[in-house]
């Protein structure tokens, strides 16, 4: 499969692909990310208007942290999510006035934060190229046969050698799409699937 044919059939089914996390600042984007790690968008969702009309990034970083773990026990993970919190708003209040940072280094150094977060965050707040390899990527990126691993980095390297640089973002939030809704992990909608040609899933009933 060429990733012509991908990006085709991709930009049939999600013409106006992006981040189903609402935020409304840069900072709410890097929390409602921390927050969807093993959660999904809807719950992330449901939480952070609560917290945000709340606090503020700075009032956040002196916020009670049981007062946090209450507002977001729905996410999962609530007490040790509630310590990053804190600690990602005290970092950007004290180094960046509160703001989220072009800074890939910067951002990984912080508690909740690995590649995957970073991606998403950069590339939605300042149109870095980038790729967020989750669950659903890795998954759809299998099945299709892009890649054959279960290694996130080695995923997210042979995609982006895959896609061109200046479709990454796009195809990011297309594939996490594409897997939400279409290519499930449980019961596929495999009718509804343009590459059912070409799947492993459905053609070798490998996963």
């Amino acid at each position: 499969m060429k990733s012509n044919e991908v990006i085709k059939y991709l930009d049939e089914l999600f013409p106006d692909a992006r981040c189903e996390l609402n935020y409304n600042k840069d900072y709410e984007l890097l929390i409602a990310t921390i927050l969807s790690a093993q959660s999904t968008d809807k719950r992330v969702n449901s939480v952070t208007p609560i917290l945000f009309a709340k606090y503020d990034i700075y009032s956040l970083k002196d916020a009670p942290l049981k007062d946090i773990e209450n507002i977001i026990y729905p996410v999962g993970t609530h007490k040790r999510k509630a310590e990053y919190i804190k600690v990602v708003a005290r970092e950007l209040v004290e180094k960046f006035d509160g703001h989220v940072p072009n800074n890939r280094n910067f951002l990984e150094s912080l508690p909740g934060v690995g590649r995957k977060t970073c991606n998403v965050v950069l590339s939605n707040l300042y149109d870095v190229p980038a790729i967020a390899v989750d669950t659903h990527v890795k998954r759809v990126a299998n099945r299709l046969g892009i890649v054959n691993s279960d290694d996130v980095l080695e995923i997210e390297n042979k995609l982006m050698k895959f896609f061109p640089k200046d479709k990454w973002s796009r195809v990011h939030h297309q594939l996490v799409l594409f897997g939400r809704y279409i290519c499930k992990s449980m019961k596929p909608d495999c009718d509804n699937c343009p590459f059912i040609n070409k799947c492993k899933y459905k053609n070798n009933n490998l996963d």
